[in-house]
């Protein structure tokens, strides 16, 4: 925007200039070769005056020492012509040149004559002036001065030169101009621009300073501020609801589960004791997608802190804490990586929230006798981390929808869960500048991958030694 604003400035300059230059340019070209035609008619006027006694047959009398001072003197060549054009006086350096005929002509018939009109800096021909010679109104012959047209040339060239300097100076002047007037209308939209970004990135405080620039950008700053604060408050209640009501119907749930499980005992019919079973799963299941819905509302809410954590061994970790419920299951879980950190930066318990919503899926849907495998690599300036099962997998239509809230897939209806594990994990890694990605494996299975930014060099690289909060970790995650 700004290159497009300095260049429509400069080309209205170009624009001005070229008007008001290119006439002045011809008048200086016409004032100088008027100059110049001013004084060889002078000259001519003059010499015509002493030509008379010459052309009467009297001598050369004093205009051949007159034409010769004057050609030593200026190098300009002079003649005196009859009325059968023949030379009857004439200076040492005098040579007819383009246009002399033409002069004569005019010369004798009685007129004043000079040519061209204008010497340019292209020009090569010389400055031809010829004057009548008169005698009692009948014309005796004229007088023709040849004028070399160099020095008329050089002076044109010299004013032409200092008005492309002058112009040059000006367009300078013009785009330092353009250039700080083209940041002071833009410096708002630069500055929105940037803060839409880090709006975009998670920053929900910042803001733009609406005291820059032209009214009218100032108004739109103070409308974006007041927008980015109506829905950072829409945003930041709807998440405290979540949370406070995730949180306060934890309490009459743990009552209600408690009472229901006080009427087991009571309980003789088989039917009755299968239904009060149910009832108390289903609250186990109501608890764990308030726990879902907490834990998302407050991976939400997380401010873009970035730390450093070695992905490597938090892969290693989460493996370990996830074997015995893999060999209850009878589920084959292994890490394959290398002993090498994989240091990645992302936001705080990305990577273990992520794997442990990855791997729990996994081992769910493999099923007995089926296979998990964790992998850690380096990759494209970053860790790249992938869980691969050998469960029934998902369809394309299903794997643009795995990631949303609540969602499961129609055969996993009766399978525990939430519905919430990869929305959280898919959250965490945004968050992270990382990317979650899922595709079918070869011959069966699911494929997740994760991939986070490498930590740029300097003292921010440094590996962070941080545990996550317990109610983060405690949360059970599902698909």
């Amino acid at each position: 925007m700004r290159r497009r604003l300095v260049i429509s400035y400069l080309l209205l300059m170009v624009l001005v200039l070229i008007a008001l230059e290119t006439p002045l340019a011809a008048t200086l070209a016409s004032r100088e070769t008027e100059r110049v035609r001013a004084d060889r008619l002078a000259d001519a006027t003059r010499f015509a005056s002493l030509a008379g006694p010459a052309l009467r047959g009297g001598g050369p009398g004093p205009l051949e020492a007159e034409l010769r001072s004057y050609d030593e003197l200026y190098a300009i060549g002079a003649a005196v012509v009859d009325r059968e054009r023949g030379t009857v006086v004439a200076s040492g350096s005098w040579r007819p040149a383009a246009g002399t005929t033409t002069a004569l002509d005019i010369a004798l018939s009685g007129q004043q004559t000079s040519a061209p009109g204008s010497v340019w800096p292209w020009t090569a021909g010389a400055v031809v002036v010829a004057v009548p010679i008169n005698d009692g109104g009948e014309v005796l012959g004229a007088v023709v001065i040849v004028t070399p047209s160099g020095p008329i040339r050089q002076a044109v060239t010299a004013w032409w030169l200092l008005l492309a300097l002058a112009g040059l100076l000006a367009v300078l002047a013009c785009v330092l101009t353009a250039f700080g007037l083209a940041g002071w209308v833009l410096r708002p939209v630069t500055e929105l621009d940037a803060v839409t970004h880090e709006i975009a990135e998670g920053d929900r405080s910042a803001r733009v300073l609406h005291r820059l620039g032209p009214p009218e950008l100032r108004r739109l700053a103070a409308s974006f501020n007041h927008m980015a604060d109506v829905v950072s408050d829409v945003m930041d209640r709807q998440r405290a609801f979540v949370a406070h009501a995730s949180h306060q119907l934890r309490n009459p749930l743990t009552a209600l589960r408690l009472r229901v499980e006080e009427l087991g005992p009571s309980l003789t019919d088989p039917d009755g004791r299968s239904e009060h079973q149910l009832a108390l799963e289903e609250t186990d299941r109501l608890a764990l997608v308030l726990d879902a819905l907490l834990t998302l509302a407050r991976a939400e809410r997380e401010e873009n802190e970035r730390v450093t954590v070695d992905a490597a061994a938090v892969a290693a970790s989460r493996v370990a804490a996830w074997a015995p419920l893999a060999r209850h299951r009878s589920v084959a879980l292994r890490l394959a990586t290398t002993d090498a950190p994989a240091y990645a930066r992302t936001v705080p318990t990305a990577v273990d929230q992520a794997l442990d919503a990855l791997i729990d899926n996994a081992v769910k849907f493999s099923g007995a006798g089926g296979a998990v495998t964790v992998t850690v690599a380096r990759r494209d300036q970053g860790v790249a981390l992938e869980v691969r099962d050998t469960g029934p997998g998902m369809t394309e239509s299903q794997l643009g929808q795995a990631t949303e809230r609540f969602w499961r897939a129609p055969d996993a209806q009766n399978v525990d869960g939430a519905g919430l594990g990869l929305t959280i994990a898919a959250v965490l890694v945004d968050a992270s500048d990382g990317r979650l990605t899922m595709r079918p494996g070869q011959p069966r299975g699911l494929v997740a991958g994760l991939w986070f930014p490498a930590p740029q060099p300097g003292p921010s690289a440094e590996p962070a030694d941080e545990e996550p909060p317990a109610d983060l970790r405690s949360t059970t995650l599902a698909r």
